[in-house]
């Protein structure tokens, strides 16, 4: 893994705000389709579902795309254990896993974390200072690494037979949910509950892809996965019970990602028709509309809220470095 070098443009200071070393993840060239609406204003394209909105790029109070290097040969994976903290990681080209972060001022160098990957990580944080790292192994397994505040774990394994990526969420300190397909394209649960880790059971379910988690309160879990006709599927856990499916529709092109701003608040990303970034999001009452963010990306994106007013979203791009884009 490496940190790409850093171009200047003659017209633009930052890369990340050139509109020309970018253009690969923001131009509308990339989409097709044809404008049908005034230039500043909410558009649509043709050749999109027509429940998918437009933006000139990407607007709403999102940042541009921003390259952070790598050479990815995986999705990301992002946890925050602090405000203003972020901690990525991604498999590189020699399986392992990586891991670069951000500290509130600058972005590290990527540093290797080790193991043999077999799938895209996931990561989540309980605590100050405490990161866990799920991934699939060459067993397909399910492994463990985590960071206790001052150093990293060995691998740990903790079984299954994975046909996907992992997903990982938290409700509170010390514990831990996880999701995988399985074998039977089922949705399966393994958590750990302070002092040991379950069985896994079967939660049902027909998915097309890697699962997604997140929790926004205590003893509350949401898990989105690609379901049948591409569509996402919505399960939740109510601190009592698990919910049926919900059909949240769309067309997806890869797993989906989801992070909380706070209490009853979600947002789910995924990679659309022609590689664009969508989204969608609950409000507390209801589901928005689909949403394009643009970009052009090549595996499904990572997303984490670190704050009530902070986004920040991941992905692979064309070059397959990682990019960034966040909301204020």
């Amino acid at each position: 893994m490496y940190n790409n070098p850093f171009f200047y443009c003659t017209y633009c200071m930052q890369q990340f705000n050139c509109p020309f070393l970018n253009e690969q993840m923001r131009s509308f060239n990339d989409f097709g389709g044809s404008r049908t609406e005034k230039e500043g204003q909410k558009q649509k394209f043709q050749g999109f579902p027509s429940n998918i909105i437009i933006l000139p790029f990407p607007g709403g109070g999102w940042s541009r795309w921003q390259d952070l290097g790598g050479t990815l040969t995986s999705g990301p994976a992002v946890s925050s254990w602090a405000p203003n903290r972020l901690d990525t990681f991604v498999r590189g080209t020699d399986n392992a896993l990586w891991h670069k972060w951000w500290d509130g001022s600058r972005w590290s160098n990527w540093e290797s974390l080790g193991g043999t990957l077999t799938s895209s990580p996931a990561a989540v944080s309980w605590g100050n200072n405490r990161i866990d790292v799920f991934v699939r192994g060459t067993d397909n397994a399910m492994w463990h690494l985590w960071w206790n505040g001052s150093r990293w774990s060995n691998w740990e394994s903790l079984g299954g037979t994975l046909t996907s990526a992992p997903a990982a969420s938290s409700w509170a300190p010390n514990r831990l949910d996880t999701f995988v397909r399985g074998t039977d394209n089922a949705l399966w649960h393994k958590w750990w509950d302070g002092s040991r880790w379950s069985n896994w059971e079967s939660l049902g379910g027909r998915l097309t892809s890697a699962p997604a988690a997140v929790s926004w309160g205590n003893n509350r879990i949401d898990v989105f996965a690609r379901g049948q006709s591409n569509r996402l599927y919505h399960l939740w856990w109510n601190g009592s019970r698990w919910s049926s499916w919900q059909d949240l529709g769309g067309r997806l092109n890869s797993a989906p990602a989801v992070s909380s701003r706070r209490s009853n608040r979600l947002e789910v990303f995924a990679r659309g028709l022609n590689n664009q970034l969508i989204t969608m999001s609950w409000n507390g009452s209801r589901w928005s509309n689909w949403w394009s963010l643009g970009g052009n990306i090549t595996s499904a994106p990572a997303a984490v809220s670190w704050g009530p007013n902070r986004t920040d979203v991941f992905a692979r791009g064309r070059n397959n470095a990682m990019w960034h884009i966040f909301r204020r």
